[in-house]
């Protein structure tokens, strides 16, 4: 199974150098133990454009959907056997980053015929 931890933050890019090297340390850890799938840092909401093409006109602003005191500030994809195994790797997550996580399966598809 697939997990997206989502770094909540009420800043982007606001990591002090220690929780950079706890971070780094906990990535390594993933990868050594196979759990690494992708992680990134996200820019501040403000940066945002929401594209909408559903209706006859396309419409595109800039900024985010919803605006909120905390947002999603950084992510990581992990893979792990289950969702209580996915929420061990997300407590030391968020001991090394020093940061809420947020925790969501990825929806897992059928295969194609």
């Amino acid at each position: 199974m697939q997990f997206l931890f989502s770094v909540i933050d009420e800043h982007s890019n606001s990591g002090t150098a220690d929780e950079m090297a706890a971070i780094d340390v906990f990535n390594e850890r993933l990868r050594a133990h196979g759990h690494w799938v992708f992680a990134g840092g996200l820019e501040s909401p403000a940066e945002a454009t929401v594209i909408d093409n559903r209706g006859e006109a396309l419409k595109h602003t800039q900024g985010p959907v919803n605006r909120a005191r905390e947002f999603a500030s950084g992510f990581w994809i992990i893979k792990a056997n289950d969702h209580d195994a996915a929420i061990e790797l997300a407590i030391e997550a968020s001991k090394a980053c020093n940061r809420k996580i947020e925790v969501r399966p990825l929806m897992e598809h059928a295969p194609q015929v």
